[in-house]
């Protein structure tokens, strides 16, 4: 009977500083911790990097809506803007790097240039994220196959967790992350497809191969 008594006392004291520490919990605490739930739904166990990065609070963004040149805000006026950060895209055909903002809204991932919206992608049209489980950056953004779309998005990330979590999370598609060993198909458009291998190396490069594919090392 003690035992009993003492099992349920140890619960209830359990349950009361579990109620205390949430109730001491600010809103942007509460949005971390949030997030670093679905990291770790998606990553833990999978990709290279993800230990090292639970130390590191995501931020709300990268960079300020009055960063971005005033044609992309009027183009996109409307849509509440949640996350922006640089990010390299390479090309689909040559592979060639560029450099270019994604920018999230509550709605749609934009990949802009400058005063140019290069590509939109509607989250509920999203078929897949990918990335791979090393420790480079690049995440590929499945599109559909249809005329709006150029192709599936290829793009290197400095902060790939952040940016995959706040991606996923606004799109509501976290069961769409995929982590991927070796190599990955994405679309190029017109129905082509090409081929995308991770490997391990001295210094991390992205180039074309010799039998034409893009290698991450």
């Amino acid at each position: 009977f003690l035992m009993q008594t003492s099992e349920m006392l140890r619960k209830i004291c359990m349950r009361n500083l579990v109620r205390k520490y949430c109730r001491g919990l600010t809103a942007e605490r509460k949005g971390q911790l949030q997030q670093k739930v679905v990291t770790s739904a998606v990553f833990s166990g999978k990709k290279e990097g993800y230990l090292e990065s639970l130390s590191q609070p995501f931020l709300e963004t990268r960079l300020k809506e009055n960063d971005l040149n005033p044609k992309v805000l009027q183009l996109i006026r409307g849509e509440n803007i949640k996350y922006v950060t640089p990010v390299i895209k390479y090309d689909r055909n040559g592979f060639k790097a560029r450099e270019r903002l994604l920018v999230l809204t509550q709605s749609s991932a934009y990949v802009v240039e400058m005063a140019k919206i290069k590509q939109k992608i509607e989250y509920s049209t999203l078929k897949g994220i990918s990335t791979s489980n090393l420790s480079d950056g690049i995440v590929v953004i499945h599109v559909p196959e249809d005329n709006k779309q150029k192709g599936d998005v290829i793009l290197q990330c400095e902060h790939i967790f952040e940016t995959v979590t706040k991606l996923c999370i606004l799109a509501n598609k976290q069961s769409l992350v995929k982590v991927v060993k070796g190599s990955l198909r994405f679309r190029v458009g017109s129905g082509k497809e090409g081929t995308m291998v991770f490997t391990v190396g001295p210094e991390p490069q992205v180039f074309k191969d010799k039998t034409g594919q893009l290698t991450v090392v």
